[in-house]
């Protein structure tokens, strides 16, 4: 089960999806993301881009999170940004628009200045649009490993900085450890159903490598971060 990535769809897949249960449902992304090491393996790589000096603060740095979801990913890099006197330019694409619009409502709460835009990643519109850094957070195994050749390597083409990966390392404690904490904290079917089946269509840390190679990308790093996450910074 454990040995190659699965091909079965998640629910969250479906972009007609709008309903109670997905509302739910990002909320407990959100918590996912807050307490297993989501959020803080993001805003960790941007910290070491900002000590290598590549997010000078007299400068207007654009980031978009791609499958951007309920939109937390930004409203924490924007809190971070305002603490470290940084003038980012927030943007969050995904092709639902009922999540874009969960996501916009949670910005204006918060008081976060983020834009939002529905776009398809593999559409000619998105493929010309440049950022100087671009965030895939548990996003990529929601792809084939075809797919996220061809969109590693147009990434590699839009950014002027460098782009982040932030996904799940396809292991057997991290399944078991998820379907039951789901099941026990009650969780939405939706988080029941996806947050294993997101581990089996997850990666082990050769097949990411081998991905990166095949989009012909050399400058980068990967490391195994808690909770069963694997981080990449890949370099323009």
């Amino acid at each position: 089960m454990f040995e190659s990535r699965s091909s079965q769809p998640e629910l969250m897949d479906d972009l007609s999806l709008a309903n109670e249960a997905l509302k739910k449902n990002l909320d407990e992304l959100e918590l996912v993301n807050k307490y297993l090491g989501g959020n803080s393996i993001v805003i960790g790589a941007l910290k070491k881009l900002h000590r290598q000096g590549l997010l000078p603060p007299n400068q207007s740095i654009s980031i978009a999170d791609l499958g951007c979801g309920g939109g937390d990913t930004l409203r924490e890099i924007f809190k971070w940004g305002k603490q470290h006197k940084l003038n980012l330019q927030l943007i969050d694409i995904d092709a639902n628009p009922f999540m874009l619009d969960y996501a916009q409502d949670k910005a204006k709460q918060k008081k976060a200045d983020i834009h939002f835009k529905k776009l398809n990643i593999f559409s000619d519109e998105f493929e010309n649009q440049k950022f100087d850094i671009v965030i895939c957070s548990l996003f990529c195994h929601h792809f084939t490993d075809a797919e996220l050749v061809k969109l590693f390597s147009q990434i590699q083409n839009q950014i002027r900085i460098a782009f982040i990966i932030n996904d799940l390392h396809r292991h057997w404690f991290a399944y078991y450890s998820i379907k039951y904490i789901t099941k026990i904290l009650r969780g939405s079917y939706l988080v029941q159903h996806d947050a294993p089946l997101s581990v089996l269509r997850a990666f082990k840390y050769q097949e990411l490598k081998n991905l990166l190679q095949q989009a012909d990308i050399q400058n980068y790093t990967l490391h195994w971060k808690w909770a069963f996450r694997y981080r990449g910074i890949i370099y323009k």
